[in-house]
C-alpha cells in the first residue's frame, strides 16, 4: 500500500491546531524574556544602588573636622569590611573639592566636578572603570559646619553579583514559562490526540474491513464535527453497493437469459448439419463447402456458452461467499482430485498429463466445497490452453496451519510486466483478438475472487523466477 503524497491534501488538525498556539507562546516566551531582563537589571540595580547609597552616607557620617582638616575616622577593622567581598572588588576615596584623594585607595574614579556638586542632598550614581573593570559607584559630598570647605565620599563596586542575580531573576522567570509551555504544549497535544482518536479507529475499521463490506461507517464516539463528513462516507457506501448489486444483477440476468438463445442456436446449428448431410449430393466439394462454416458456428456457439457461464460464475461468486458460515474447515485433498479429474482425462486425449503431487495424511484448510473447486478447474484449464505438455497440481500443509496449492505449467509463460494483468476481467495477453483457444478471460478473475473471498491469497509467478507460469494459492485454516 503506498502512502499519499502530503502535498496532495491539507495540514493535520493537530499541526493546525498547534501552530498558532505556538506561534502564540513563542511571542509570549519572548515578551517574557524581555520583560524578565528588564524587571532583572531594574530590581538588581536597584538593591545594589541602595546599598552603595547607604555605605556612601555611612562613610560621610565617619568624616571629622579639626583645624588641620577633614579626617575620616575609620578603624582597620571597619576599613576591611568597608573594601572586602568575597564575589565583587570594592573600594572607596574621600576627595577635597577639586578631586584630590584624602584618603582611600586613589585608583578609584572620581566623578565630574557637576556630578559631585550635585551630591550634597543625597548620594548621586555613575558609572565608570576600576583599574579596567566597569563599576557602579556612589558620591555623597558634605560640607563642613565650621569651615569653609567641603569633601566628597566616593564608594565603588564591580558589577559580579548584579550580574548574578540578573541571571538569577532572569531564569526563575524564563525557565517555570519553558516548564509550563511545554507541559501546556503536551497536555494539548494529548487532548487533540484523544479527540481524533475516533477518527483513527474509523481509519482502522475500514482499513480492516473487506474490499465488499459495504457496512455503515460507526459514529458513537465520533466528535460531533466529523458527523457530517460520516454520515456523507455511509452515504455513498450505501449508493455504491447499490450500484454494485444492480450490476451484478445485471450481469446475471443478461448471462441467464442469454443461455437460452444460445443453446437454441447450437440446436439449429446441429440440425442444420443434419438437414445439409441428407440433402447433399455427396460430392466432396459441395461438402468442403459448408461443413467448415458450421464447425465455425458451433466453435463460436461453444465459446460463446462458455462466456456465459463463465459470466454466471463470476456473479454468483461474488454474492455466494460473502457470508463466513459457509466457509469451513476441510481436508482439501479429495477436493482437489474430483475437480482435477475431468481435466486430466481432457489433458490425456490431447496427449498432455496433468500430475497430483499430495501427501497422503489430510489437510484441512478453511474453504468451500464447492467454489475452491472451481478455482482449481479454472487454473488446470488456463495451464492446458496456454502452458507446455506437462501441468502440475500439488498441494501441502502450511507450517502455521491451512494449506498451499500450487498449480504449474511447462509453457512460455508471461512477462514480469503482464504478471499484474492476469488477474484482470478479460485479459488474454498481447493480440487476444487474433486467438482462437476458447478462453473467456474470466477464468483468472474468478479464481481471485473466489480465494480472497474465502480469506486467502493467490499469487502469480513467472521468467526469470519460474520456467512457465506457476500460481499459488494459500488458505487459512
Amino acid at each position: 500500500m503506498t502512502r499519499p503524497d502530503p502535498s496532495a491534501h491539507g495540514p493535520s488538525v493537530r499541526r493546525a491546531l498547534l501552530r498558532p498556539l505556538l506561534w502564540s507562546w513563542g511571542i509570549g516566551l519572548l515578551a517574557a524574556v524581555i520583560g524578565a531582563y528588564w524587571l532583572a537589571r531594574t530590581s538588581a540595580n536597584l538593591a545594589f544602588d541602595r546599598g552603595l547609597q547607604d555605605e556612601a552616607s555611612a562613610l560621610a557620617a565617619k568624616v571629622t573636622w579639626s583645624d588641620r582638616g577633614p579626617l575620616l575616622d575609620l578603624s582597620r577593622q571597619a576599613m576591611e569590611l568597608v573594601t572586602w567581598d568575597r564575589d565583587d572588588r570594592n573600594g572607596f576615596l574621600m576627595t577635597d573639592v577639586e578631586g584630590n584623594p584624602l584618603a582611600g585607595d586613589a585608583h578609584v574614579p572620581v566623578p565630574a566636578p557637576k556630578l559631585r556638586k550635585a551630591s550634597f542632598s543625597q548620594p548621586r550614581l555613575f558609572d565608570a572603570d576600576y583599574d579596567g573593570e566597569p563599576v557602579r559607584g556612589a558620591v555623597f559630598s558634605i560640607s563642613s559646619p565650621m569651615l569653609d570647605r567641603s569633601v566628597s565620599v566616593i564608594v565603588v563596586e564591580t558589577k559580579n553579583k548584579r550580574a548574578v542575580l540578573m541571571r538569577d531573576l532572569q531564569l526563575s522567570i524564563v525557565l517555570p514559562a519553558l516548564a509550563l509551555g511545554a507541559v501546556t504544549f503536551a497536555m494539548i497535544g494529548w487532548g487533540i490526540r484523544r479527540g481524533l482518536q475516533p477518527l483513527r479507529d474509523v481509519a482502522t475499521d475500514v482499513a480492516l474491513r473487506d474490499t465488499q463490506d459495504w457496512r455503515p461507517l460507526p459514529m458513537q464516539k465520533v466528535p460531533r464535527e466529523a458527523v457530517p463528513l460520516i454520515e456523507r462516507i455511509n452515504s455513498l457506501l450505501a449508493d455504491v453497493e447499490q450500484s454494485i448489486q444492480l450490476q451484478r444483477r445485471f450481469v446475471a440476468d443478461a448471462a441467464h437469459q442469454l443461455r437460452t438463445p444460445v443453446a437454441g442456436i447450437r440446436v439449429l446449428a446441429q440440425n442444420l448439419a443434419h438437414e445439409l448431410a441428407a440433402h447433399a449430393d455427396g460430392s466432396p466439394a459441395d461438402e468442403r463447402a459448408w461443413r467448415p462454416l458450421l464447425a465455425q458456428l458451433e466453435r463460436s456457439t461453444d465459446r460463446l456458452s462458455r462466456l456465459i457461464g463463465q459470466l454466471l460464475s463470476l456473479a454468483r461468486s461474488e454474492t455466494a461467499l460473502s457470508v463466513d458460515g459457509e466457509h469451513q474447515t476441510m481436508d482439501v485433498v479429495p477436493l482437489l482430485r474430483e475437480s482435477a479429474e475431468p481435466l486430466v482425462l481432457q489433458a490425456l486425449r490431447q496427449g498432455r498429463h496433468i500430475v497430483l503431487e499430495a501427501p497422503d495424511e489430510p489437510v484441512p484448510a478453511r474453504a468451500h466445497p464447492l467454489w475452491l473447486g472451481e478455482v482449481v478447474n479454472n487454473l488446470l484449464d488456463n495451464a492446458l490452453r496456454y502452458g507446455g505438455p506437462k501441468v502440475t497440481l500439488r498441494v501441502s500443509p502450511r507450517p502455521d496451519g491451512g494449506a498451499e496449492v500450487v498449480v504449474e505449467d511447462d509453457g512460455p509463460g508471461v512477462s514480469q510486466a503482464q504478471l499484474p494483468n492476469l488477474f484482470e476481467p478479460f485479459w488474454r495477453g498481447e493480440r487476444a483478438d487474433l486467438r482462437n483457444d476458447g478462453g473467456t478471460g474470466l477464468g483468472l478473475t474468478i479464481a481471485r475472487e473466489v480465494v480472497l473471498r474465502l480469506g486467502g491469497q493467490i499469487e502469480a509467478q513467472s521468467r526469470p523466477d519460474f520456467d512457465g507460469l506457476r500460481f499459488t494459492i494459500r488458505l487459512g485454516e
